[in-house]
């Protein structure tokens, strides 16, 4: 088995290096008004990607929490006098798609078009025109909150959205980061088209934004649609606006906390974990390997194997990490009967302490390294892929040349690297760990062991 992993390493570095010297060129510049731009020339298909982010996630919803996503919710409902009907039709006539979202760090407007000159000309002056010019009407945003309140009642009977919820909020107190992004009912009941415009005002602006462009446009062509998106994030009072404030930085846990949310069910739904790490850490290749082989691979996983495979403890089981512009969670999780809850978690945890003082073993290693480096080109094959990275290349302030290193930096990570690194930034006696499911119980004299 050893030599048949080996052979196939070999033969897949030579595959993935050859990739490698032709993967995507990115060119970056700012236009005159502060917006960065990220262009990637991709010939092959008649197609433009076009994503415009700003650092507005709900990270910067303040006590206003849900309104980074509602905002975007609100681009295709109304712009520039044309009403929701409208818009969609303007995008549909022409073959193109428009789309917009928000996350913590971050919110975007994207578009994807034919770059026939007829097509991408109309579809390019209505994507301006929501960017310019939301009217934010109010008897669609009554709608849109009408909408996001049913989610938020649903979301009660959903034990995995109970689970999440309390997972960041008590992972993160009082940083932004615990907010959650879809809002509380009290929330988005309060909230107003004024809410919207200020909040549009503040962030939607050139020197805290960045444009992504990737597709079957030359140079000229990408210059101008970033000076003509630059011109219309100027509409208005905003003019070029400021760099948002940055993020605080996470506070790690102080001690162990266990919380144990009661629910009607017959399974318990388990989150445990702490602050992790974020985009740029110097510690990211080794985190991310190492948890490839912990919980991040499925049936070939380690807690998959221990917690599933051979105790029968759990259906699904899983860990990782999600890097963000401050320290993102770093999370086991797993769904088992309320009879094995405390069974499961308390394999789960020694499946993670066995982890973080060996690490893997080589040929547990190198699989994990054949199966990310052999995975990457598929990851990064069309447009779409291929400007998700480039939008969080540009976004969280990566090296350009972050796609051409991947796979060469990812080999090159050791064993002791991967142990190194779990050892100083995992801290079993500093862990939370959220219990959804079964009747109320004490919990105040439950421990975790280190």
């Amino acid at each position: 088995m050893r030599h048949i992993i080996k052979i196939a390493f070999a033969t897949l570095i030579v595959i993935v290096n050859q990739f490698a010297a032709a993967a995507p060129k990115i060119e970056h510049w700012v236009t005159d008004s502060g917006l960065r731009v990220y262009y990637v020339n991709v010939p092959e298909l008649p197609i433009l990607d076009a994503r415009l982010s700003f650092a507005a996630g709900s990270a910067y919803d303040g006590d206003k929490e849900g309104l980074s996503g509602m905002l975007t919710g609100m681009f295709d409902k109304g712009a520039a006098g044309l009403n929701a009907d409208q818009i969609a039709e303007a995008f549909e006539s022409v073959g193109a798609n428009f789309s917009s979202g928000s996350a913590r760090d971050m919110a975007w407007i994207s578009l994807r078009t034919l770059t026939m000159e007829e097509q991408m000309t109309s579809a390019l002056a209505t994507w301006q025109k929501v960017i310019e010019k939301p009217d934010f009407p109010d008897a669609d945003f009554e709608r849109l909150k009408k909408q996001a309140m049913v989610g938020l009642q649903a979301e009660k009977q959903n034990p995995s959205s109970i689970a999440n919820k309390a997972f960041y909020k008590n992972l993160y107190g009082d940083h932004p980061y615990a907010s959650p992004q879809n809002g509380t009912e009290e929330s988005i009941n309060a909230l107003s088209t004024k809410d919207l415009k200020a909040f549009f005002k503040q962030y939607y602006v050139n020197k805290n934004g960045q444009l992504a462009l990737v597709g079957a446009i030359d140079k000229k062509q990408a210059e101008e649609i970033a000076n003509n998106i630059s011109k219309a994030l100027l509409s208005g009072e905003k003019g070029e606006g400021e760099k948002a404030a940055a993020i605080p930085k996470v506070k790690p846990l102080e001690k162990s906390k266990v919380v144990h949310i009661p629910f009607p069910s017959t399974q318990a739904h388990v989150m445990i974990g702490q602050p992790g790490d974020k985009r740029g850490d110097k510690d990211y290749f080794s985190l991310y390997l190492g948890n490839h082989g912990l919980g991040g691979s499925g049936f070939t996983s380690r807690l998959m194997k221990e917690v599933r495979v051979k105790r029968g403890l759990s259906y699904s089981v899983y860990s990782y990490f999600i890097p963000m512009q401050e320290n993102g969670p770093f999370m086991v999780g797993l769904q088992t009967k309320l009879s094995q809850t405390d069974e499961a978690i308390k394999v789960a945890r020694e499946v993670l302490e066995k982890f973080q003082k060996e690490g893997p073993s080589e040929e547990d290693l190198k699989a994990s390294k054949l199966n990310i480096v052999g995975g990457f080109p598929l990851r990064t094959a069309s447009n779409d892929d291929i400007i998700g990275y480039i939008a969080m290349i540009g976004f969280y302030g990566l090296p350009l040349d972050y796609l051409n290193t991947f796979t060469d930096t990812v080999e090159k990570v050791s064993r002791d690297q991967v142990v190194d690194a779990f050892k100083r930034r995992i801290h079993l006696d500093k862990m939370l760990t959220v219990i959804v499911g079964g009747e109320k119980k004490d919990v105040s004299k439950k421990t975790t062991k280190k």
